[in-house]
């Protein structure tokens, strides 16, 4: 059995490190970004979008609602520490991931509001017969802007984390 912490950083209240399945804002640094922010919210007062919220534990969350993150870079700059980088905002790993079953679409209810929204066209829908349609997601294309899974009427759609390429070495 793996020990998932040590008994020093239980004592010491660092039980374990950021499990990497929530949205930090964009161009957070990955592994150690709880260590490195201050929870000083500048970053969610300072979002035109109001893409960044500051969740239940203190730190800042990717949480759009009524409009698509920009990547405009305005939380990175404003960050006092180094906890966001406007240098990785192109590194930004979040993608929308499509859950088929439960879209109204292919439930034969007309319901497009993820199409309509999403400003890249990375989301689509091939019709089918009985007046269904399945969503098509082109990841490729999606940003992570996050618009779209805080549309769907029917929680059909949620940003995951891509995993990150592996460069090879070569010798």
């Amino acid at each position: 059995m793996q020990q998932l912490t040590s008994r020093r950083a239980f004592l010491s209240a660092k039980i374990r490190p950021e499990d990497g399945n929530i949205a930090r804002p964009p161009g957070s640094v990955d592994l150690c970004f709880v260590e490195t922010c201050s929870k000083c919210g500048d970053c969610a007062d300072t979002c035109p979008e109001d893409a960044i919220v500051i969740g239940t534990d203190g730190y800042p969350r990717f949480q759009p609602t009524d409009t698509p993150c920009t990547f405009c870079g305005d939380c990175a700059q404003i960050c006092p520490t180094e906890a966001l980088s406007i240098d990785r905002l192109p590194d930004w790993p979040w993608r929308a991931a499509l859950t088929a079953d439960t879209c109204l679409s292919m439930h034969a209810i007309s319901c497009r509001i993820c199409q309509d929204n999403c400003e890249q066209s990375a989301i689509r829908f091939k019709l089918m017969t009985g007046g269904r349609a399945e969503p098509v997601l082109d990841l490729d294309t999606c940003n992570g802007c996050g618009i779209c899974p805080s549309l769907c009427p029917a929680d059909a759609i949620a940003l995951e984390r891509q995993p990150q390429p592996q460069m090879e070495t070569t010798q």
